[in-house]
């Protein structure tokens, strides 16, 4: 299977659990969310990462091939000296799909796809210079989509952001353009630290649909529910959308009107869209 026809490209949102918490690995995948991310880097300090990669390989035989089919495993950074070694282990195990952070070149994504051929990757953007070379970076070889690391983003830049972090709109923008111009899946948003502020939580989502992401990474199982509806398509849209791609076939790809709109081709592929989050 091709590395872009994963399910993983249509996830609207994915719980972050430690790779130290093997107790946790199934509660992840049963908590209702769509995509389940085991962490090996930032939620694991540096004296566990070997810990980690253990309870990662005795617990990957346990889970079923459709819970696999879940699962992301974010491996440490690219220069790091823990890089190697959890790439090793994604080769052992045959992992479906690496998120890896702090991405910034060509190099670092398509050498990963050389070791791991059949893996679909989703590179992590949180530095100046990865967002710099945001271009490159969404045409590697086996992108399947890219991920907003919004709070490393502002680190990096030296930003103090409000609480809608409208310093970072110039940089969610270019993740979503760039992932269209290169005709991979939307981008997946960056995280909330609040678990209990429902509004923002639901506000954050919100704001990330209209900009044209297609998910949003969650840190705590609270936030599934909130983030699931701000993504999921209304009956209403999905009605919508079975009508646009009826028009279009119909149409046999020309240009035709629907509810006195114009249907081309962008109104097909937003509908087409729809029908993905749908399923």
């Amino acid at each position: 299977m091709s590395p872009l026809e994963t399910s993983l490209a249509f996830c609207t949102n994915f719980l972050f659990v430690p790779g130290t918490r093997s107790d946790r690995f199934l509660k992840a995948l049963n908590s209702g969310a769509s995509g389940v991310i085991i962490d090996l880097e930032d939620a694991v300090g540096p004296n566990d990462k070997e810990t980690a990669r253990t309870q990662l390989r005795e617990a990957w035989g346990t889970f079923s091939a459709a819970q696999k089919k879940q699962l992301v495993i974010r491996i440490n950074a690219p220069g790091t000296k823990y890089y190697g070694a959890d790439l090793s282990l994604a080769q052992e195990i045959y992992a479906p799909c690496l998120l890896i952070p702090k991405s910034e070149s060509l190099d670092q994504i398509n050498g990963v796809a050389q070791i791991l051929p059949n893996t679909a990757i989703i590179p992590m953007i949180e530095t100046a210079l990865g967002l710099d070379r945001l271009k490159e970076i969404a045409n590697a070889q086996q992108v399947l989509r890219l991920a907003l690391g919004n709070l490393d983003l502002q680190a990096d830049l030296g930003m103090v952001c409000d609480e809608q972090e409208s310093e970072l709109l110039t940089a969610r923008f270019q993740l979503v353009f760039q992932s269209r111009v290169a005709e991979i899946a939307p981008p997946i948003d960056g995280v909330t630290t609040s678990t209990t502020d429902e509004n923002r939580i639901s506000a954050d989502a919100a704001r990330a649909k209209r900009m044209g992401f297609g998910g949003k990474l969650c840190i705590h199982p609270k936030q599934i529910g909130l983030v699931r509806q701000a993504f999921d398509p209304s009956s209403a849209e999905i009605e919508w959308a079975k009508r646009v791609i009826k028009a279009d076939y119909e149409s046999h790809g020309g240009a035709v009107k629907l509810d006195g709109r114009m249907i081309d081709r962008p109104v097909v592929i937003l509908a087409q869209r729809t029908l993905n989050q749908a399923k």
